[in-house]
């Protein structure tokens, strides 16, 4: 058989992809999966360890998306799996000539018109979590699986000289950016009370965020280097401990088992959190009016409503579980 996967990006939907195409590769370790994924997006899929081939696409340009289609058809493919669930992936995974493309039942996509271009359709049932529902989709290719495996592949990074806490303040959205001066006095509760220092990360555009960070910290924070993607996963799976919004590093982090505090507003921590029972979110999803808004339409966001001692507390109690001492 031969599979095409379409998860165009990003870091963190390819992260949450990854459980269900390991399932396909261990159900039938003689498929030929290739994975069509954004440019920008294509270094997340080396990552891991997974037996496929990275096709990659310019995002943007229709002369980019016919072209991503004439090549794709020349593959030959049996099934395509549209993960995505938007009207440009079902474009693709339907221009991609497989015989079957396969995507979720209309209520569970993202572009309802995405439905369209499907030959067939699969109902994620009442799983929450986006990982149980994409494995749902694998049981179009005759796999039932509720089994989370993330392989990743080995570092050659060098590893921290000492575990650090990783605070990680940015995000696409800023309705997921909780206040620079409130990771600053994390970092500062935390080297208080348990002697760990704090290490801040940053993205493109996000350097002046981190710096505000370090700066109301008291000390007890440093700037992260720039870091490639690499370099970023063996910091984050060296940590003793992870704190941030729903962005990709939190996904990284939850791939590589490290213990996570997630803070959540807009979205829900049911569906996009963490997925170990270990880790901790601290949420205001219930009490938040914009859900799933780039940008908080009330005077104070419900992010904001999350207080300094919450999270130390929160930081703390996983910590405490990953020593060992509590449930």
């Amino acid at each position: 058989m031969t599979l095409l996967v379409v998860r165009l990006g990003a870091l963190g939907d390819i992260v949450h992809t990854v459980p269900a195409v390991a399932a396909i590769t261990r159900a039938m370790p003689g498929v030929r999966i290739d994975w069509l994924v954004e440019q920008k997006h294509r270094p997340v899929l080396d990552l891991f360890d997974l037996d496929v081939r990275p096709i990659a696409i310019e995002g943007g340009s229709v002369g980019a998306f016919l072209g991503a289609m004439r090549g794709l058809r020349a593959n030959g493919y049996d099934v395509a799996l549209d993960f995505q669930g938007l009207l440009k992936s079902a474009i693709l995974a339907r221009g991609s000539g497989a015989r079957r493309v396969v995507g979720f039942s209309r209520d569970a996509l993202r572009e309802p018109m995405a439905r369209r271009f499907y030959t067939e359709d699969v109902t994620p049932g009442t799983a929450r979590h986006v990982i149980a529902k994409n494995l749902s989709l694998v049981r179009a290719v005759g796999i039932e699986s509720d089994e989370i495996q993330v392989p990743l592949r080995p570092s050659s990074d060098p590893r921290p000289n000492e575990r650090l806490v990783v605070l990680n303040p940015g995000a696409g959205w800023p309705n997921k950016q909780w206040p620079p001066d409130r990771f600053g006095a994390v970092a500062a509760g935390l080297r208080a009370s348990r002697n760990l220092r704090s290490v801040v990360t940053w993205g493109p555009g996000e350097e002046a965020l981190a710096r505000a960070v370090v700066d109301s910290s008291h000390g007890a924070a440093e700037l992260a280097p720039a870091t490639t993607l690499p370099h970023l996963m063996t910091l984050l799976a060296s940590a003793a401990l992870v704190v941030s919004g729903d962005t990709g590093p939190i996904h990284l982090a939850a791939a590589a088992g490290t213990p996570i505090v997630g803070l959540y507003g807009p979205t829900d921590p049911a569906r996009n959190g963490p997925w170990s029972v270990s880790d901790v979110t601290v949420s205001r999803f219930s009490e938040c009016v914009c859900h799933h808004k780039r940008r908080c339409h009330r005077a104070t966001r419900c992010l904001d409503d999350i207080t300094v001692d919450e999270v130390i507390a929160a930081a703390e109690a996983r910590l405490d579980r990953a020593a060992g001492k509590g449930a």
